[in-house]
């Protein structure tokens, strides 16, 4: 692991524990503390995508800058599997996070793979509650497309993305869409920030 992955995800365990003045900005990134590299393989080229239909619709580019970027616990020998199931530390965190997302109020919460989905399911108390097991690449997709369908800026949303994307993961079915997933999900929300655009400070300056 280089100085810099290093650096990066030691930042991220900071911002886990609420060390980082970007909890002001709108959008939140969610992660697996197990998995950092999700941030670079499926988050950048998912950017890429928003940032693509953004310049071309507004002539605008999204300062990333202005993203909250965090690992949903802090340490990732808490996070859930079949010998340590949601335990008190991990509700810990719930708590915790559920006080910052109060304080905050952020508009866009975007979640990498079943973990931090199912925390932040957890976080906003939503019903049922399911074990991380729960939330494979169909299900993740399905919840994708109700949290798009039912947008609202006055609440937060939450977009479920995949941890990771193979071949057999398809699940878009919509002829007007590409069947490559990052060009999915990225113009789909890119819609989103476009529709609320003056309403969201993510802009550079």
């Amino acid at each position: 692991m280089t100085d810099s992955t290093l650096s990066r995800d030691q930042s991220l365990t900071d911002q886990a524990k609420g060390k980082s003045e970007e909890m002001i900005y709108p959008i939140w990134l969610l992660f697996n503390p197990k998995h950092p590299a999700v941030r670079h393989y499926i988050w950048t080229p998912v950017l890429a995508e928003i940032q693509d239909l953004v310049y071309r619709e507004l002539r605008k580019r999204i300062d990333s800058s202005k993203i909250y970027t965090r690992f949903a616990v802090s340490d990732s020998s808490i996070v859930p599997n079949t010998l340590n199931w949601w335990d008190a530390k991990v509700a810990a965190e719930i708590a915790d996070f559920r006080e910052l997302a109060s304080l905050h109020k952020p508009k866009i919460l975007i979640s990498f793979g079943a973990f931090p989905f199912e925390f932040l399911r957890r976080v906003y108390a939503m019903k049922p509650e399911k074990g991380p097991k729960s939330w494979g690449t169909t299900n993740l997709g399905d919840e994708f497309v109700k949290s798009i369908e039912h947008f609202d800026l006055n609440k937060t949303n939450i977009f479920p993305l995949l941890r990771r994307v193979v071949e057999s993961d398809k699940y878009i079915d919509d002829p007007d869409y590409t069947d490559k997933y990052f060009k999915y999900v990225g113009t789909n929300i890119a819609r989103r920030i476009i529709e609320h655009k003056d309403q969201l400070n993510i802009w550079m300056d």
